[in-house]
């Protein structure tokens, strides 16, 4: 076409991206992949393995080694053998192999970018414009973190080896996400990436040996859903980072209880696009074309939901279907086309039924008039109008160019309706008035809001979602600690269940009236459901008093007076701290009371419980100074904005309190939660439950909300155990058993709520180890809220 041809019909294109390169790279695999593990190629001991197409057109590319039980151990042992040596090296030394991988990255940039294309379907501009400059930005930023290390992260140490596995939407980015924080801080990997899209993740280790990279830090193993599987389930993996779907999350959650993995999960989104009627239109109809019709919409935060404001929402479609009109589906190498391929048969099979379902509820299907490319996995940019919000698009994760639409009113009825889904890992807001737009943005639940954009990310920001979009975050300093622990755990001993004593028949006596102590529910005091109670006893036996058996009910009753205290959280950090300080100076006020009562329960001398009460009270001072010191921050990334890092509560927690000691165990767990903006649900120590009890007098003597603390006396274990089941539960504290908390873990998979399971013992009265941002950190979770600047 001549360039006068060009200028009449201003039509793109095509401008085809030469893939020579990466042919020679795939021929040069010999038809077959191998693994890599101990810093060496390797056959597949099982023999097996699988081809990998091209999803543009069906065209198989090579054959995919299928890792079996064998290779996982092998690559296990491989990584566990290195990963003393890596932690041993200083941060420096750690850095500079970071950076070398960074700088390999660019060197060969538009081999991977070529490759990612090739192997995943999406378009070469986002391979090369943005997924790849990321990668290496992702190393570049956690190079920084290595050095930094000693300083930034004192006190804390590597997990040991991590088991990765990674999605096929974004192959090398999700790598990259994974990789470089762990490797950082001095672990060492095994990673899997998607079946579908393996052979980034090959180049890069490839990468790894140019590097010099010491053998073992970084294994890939290649195969299908089995070999995570394996990875999941090995004994001698100690973190467990999945990015996938909800429902692998749920089963990995549940395989994991009890191993005292740690676990990080990024899954599912059905993320709200919110357009306000002072929007800019234009600019946000450019932002969907980039929330949904990114990657074909095959992103865990695309902007799937589209909720506008009434007035505007006839206008707004006009306008957004008019520009569907222009967007070009083709040849992922093509420079000019706008939407790349779908990924597989399967997943483009699951569109088209997923879209015909909407259809057959009532929806109007929106399609641009151009035709698709005659063969490969392709499906139109789509609009559906007129959507119910309970009807199966609007709830169901679609995972393609797939656009579901629905208005509201009042800026109360778009945060009703974003919220108005089990997913909650991303949103977007669109509105000239920024008042408003960071007025909605903390009210929306979930991980990341973008204001006035959309799909922004760095490594340096934190991502990652509330609910049952995970937990944990990739990325920024949050993500960075989940791939560390303190040293002092190194050293701490189990805890175990002690007998209890036997009934000896003898009453102590104390200064207290003595009589069965209720429930604390709502506020008040309330008598256990069952109308039972349960004794409390001295070491030799003697009664003490009596407490409430809670069960089920009971469990039930706390959470909804939970729930219904829920202004809570948006008190200000600095009434909060009042209230705190309010509750340690009545403590304070009935010293002598308490260390008597724990003096009963305990044997102890009295001068040791005058201690653990003056701790107490020293803990509620300390939680009340951080209520306005526990702060977020403000990110820099690499463009025209900024991202506001906001520390906010899980919503309803529950405790189950050490058994030991009974005062400040309750105290220090249950003050870090409430001080961050959580309503709690608290199961006491069972042997000092009388503590507990008898400091919910102070409590209703120091303008404590009703519901913001409910206590349940009675067993531990089955009391924590109805609480990990409970839907509107979002997190749970457990310190105890070992044995308990892999039950715990597991119930807690139904709503994928965020536990915390302490299987070691604590020095509850050490500073170090009993209070401080630890907990802090256990108690809130980020949102990272996006906000561009400029013209």
């Amino acid at each position: 076409m001549s360039i006068a041809e060009i200028l009449d019909t201003m039509e793109y294109g095509p401008a085809p991206e030469s893939d020579k390169e990466a042919r020679a790279w795939i021929a040069a695999l010999g038809g077959e992949t191998k693994l890599f593990i101990g810093g060496q190629w390797r056959k597949a001991k099982s023999g097996e393995s699988f081809e990998t197409a091209s999803p543009a057109t069906g065209e198989v590319l090579v054959k995919i080694a299928q890792a079996g039980p064998a290779d996982v151990d092998a690559a296990v042992k491989a990584a566990a053998k290195a990963q003393p040596g890596w932690a041993a090296l200083s941060g420096h030394q750690r850095a500079r192999y970071l950076y070398a991988l960074a700088r390999l990255i660019q060197r060969h940039s538009r081999l991977f970018a070529v490759l990612e294309a090739l192997d995943n379907g999406k378009p070469i501009r986002e391979t090369r414009d943005i997924d790849i400059p990321l990668v290496a930005r992702h190393f570049y930023h956690h190079a920084g973190w290595a050095q930094l290390i000693d300083t930034e992260l004192a006190g804390r140490e590597a997990l040991g080896v991590c088991g990765q596995i990674i999605p096929w939407n974004f192959p090398l980015l999700m790598l990259s996400w994974k990789i470089a924080p762990a490797i950082a801080l001095g672990n060492t990997v095994v990673l899997k990436p998607a079946e579908y899209t393996s052979l980034t993740a090959l180049l890069f280790a490839e990468m790894c040996q140019k590097a010099g990279l010491p053998e073992g830090v970084v294994n890939i193993v290649t195969g299908d859903g089995a070999t995570g599987e394996q990875i999941v389930n090995h004994p001698g993996i100690a973190k467990i980072a999945f990015t996938g779907s909800t429902d692998v999350g749920r089963k990995i959650r549940e395989a994991t209880a009890g191993t005292g993995k740690s676990l990080t999960l990024e899954l599912g989104g059905k993320s709200p696009f919110i357009v306000f009627d002072d929007a800019d239109l234009d600019a946000a109809v450019e932002g969907v074309v980039d929330a949904i019709w990114f990657n074909q919409g095959q992103v865990c935060c695309a902007g799937s939901r589209l909720l506008v404001q009434e007035s505007i929402h006839n206008r707004f479609v006009s306008k957004l279907t008019a520009r569907m009109e222009t967007l070009r589906v083709g040849d992922p190498l093509d420079k000019a086309i706008d939407i790349g391929a779908i990924v597989h048969p399967v997943q483009l099979a699951r569109i088209r039924e997923l879209v015909d379902a909407g259809v057959k509820e009532g929806a109007e299907l929106h399609q641009p008039k151009a035709g698709l490319p005659a063969k490969g996995c392709f499906y139109p940019p789509t609009l559906l109008t007129n959507v119910h919000p309970a009807s199966t698009v609007s709830r169901v994760e679609i995972f393609g160019p797939v656009l579901v639409a629905t208005t509201f009113r009042t800026p109360a009825e778009a945060v009703e309706l974003a919220n108005n889904t089990e997913y909650g890992l991303a949103a977007s807001v669109w509105s000239e008035t920024l008042s408003l737009a960071l007025d909605i943005a903390p009210k929306l639940k979930c991980g990341v809001v973008w204001v006035n954009g959309t799909n922004m990310f760095d490594a340096g920001v934190g991502f990652g979602g509330y609910k049952e979009s995970g937990f944990g975050r990739e990325g920024g300093r949050e993500g960075l600690a989940a791939y560390s622990k303190p040293k002092w755990i190194a050293k701490a001993k189990p805890i175990t269940d002690k007998p209890a004593p036997q009934a000896s028949g003898d009453v102590v006596s104390t200064g207290f009236i003595d009589r069965t102590a209720k429930l604390y529910i709502g506020g008040k005091q309330a008598r256990p459901d069952g109308g039972y109670s349960r004794p409390v006893l001295s070491p030799a036996g003697a009664l003490v008093g009596e407490v409430g058996e809670g069960n089920r009910k009971d469990i039930r009753n706390a959470v909804e007076a939970a729930r219904k205290a829920a202004g809570w959280a948006t008190a200000s950090e600095h009434n909060r701290a009042q209230i705190l300080y309010y509750i340690a100076e009545n403590l304070e006020a009935r010293a002598a009371e308490f260390a008597e009562r724990l003096s009963a329960m305990t044997g102890r001398r009295k001068a040791d419980t005058a201690r653990e009460v003056a701790a107490s009270v020293s803990r509620l001072f300390s939680y009340g100074a951080w209520a306005d010191k526990f702060e977020g921050a403000v990110h820099k990334p690499p463009l025209r904005g900024v991202a506001l890092a906001m520390n906010e509560p899980l919503g309803i927690l529950a405790i189950a309190c050490p058994e030991e000691p009974g005062l400040l165990g309750f105290v220090s767990t249950f003050a870090p939660a409430i001080v961050m903006g959580n309503r709690v649900v608290v199961v006491p120590s069972a042997s000092q439950a009388l503590a507990a009890t008898d400091f919910y007098q102070v409590l209703e003597t120091s303008d404590v909300p009703a519901g913001v603390v409910n206590i349940v006396t009675g067993d531990r274990a089955a009391l924590a155990l109805e609480l990990a089941k409970h839907e509107e539960v979002d997190g749970l504290w457990w310190f105890g058993s070992a044995a308990t908390a892999g039950n715990l873990e597991k119930a807690s998979a139904g709503n994928l709520k965020q536990v915390w399971t302490e299987t070691v013992q604590r020095d509850w009265f050490s500073p170090a180890q009993g209070e401080g941002t630890d907990f802090l950190a256990k108690a809130t979770q980020v949102k990272n809220i996006w906000v561009p600047y400029g013209e």
